[in-house]
């Protein structure tokens, strides 16, 4: 079901993904956005897969998973209100890069890649707000693994002399 309330257009507003988009841009993006409900325990992506559609999360937990080399599951992050996920899959067309799992009942906002698509053609100074908006939340996640790893790498390691 398309969506479009002045509570939720209150919230987006507020998360990373739609920072700096005027009025008019933000009411043509929430109009393109479909509500999804999961379950607590129910697979939202599965790694691996293909995907055509991002989302951003406007209530529950989401568990995020990565299969290691020796075939385990790691667990990568927990998603909440206000992130979104699946933006990989829409900027680079490839699979799905994780699996997520709902921790608890999710409500989440679909934006597929085809309406994002439409919305670069109806404003492209807004759709580059929204590309803008992603890839700094892409370099905060890249600078929070980077960090993971150095702390990872020095505590099996030791110092570096």
């Amino acid at each position: 079901m398309a969506v479009n309330s002045p509570e939720l257009k209150a919230f987006l507003v507020d998360t990373p993904f739609f920072g700096g988009l005027s009025d008019t841009s933000l009411d043509l993006l929430i109009s393109m956005l479909v509500e999804r409900h999961f379950e607590a325990g129910a697979t939202i992506i599965v790694e691996g897969e293909p995907g055509h559609s991002m989302y951003i999360v406007h209530s529950g937990e989401i568990m995020v998973t990565k299969i290691g080399r020796s075939g385990c599951v790691v667990d990568i992050c927990h998603l909440g209100p206000g992130d979104f996920f699946g933006e990989m899959t829409v900027i680079e067309i490839q699979n799905r890069s994780a699996t997520l799992i709902a921790k608890q009942p999710v409500v989440a906002y679909e934006l597929t890649a085809r309406n994002l698509y439409n919305f670069y053609k109806k404003d492209i100074y807004a759709y580059a707000m929204v590309l803008q908006n992603i890839n700094r939340e892409l370099c905060r996640r890249l600078r929070q693994a980077d960090t993971h790893i150095v702390g990872t790498v020095s505590a099996t390691r030791g110092p570096i002399l």
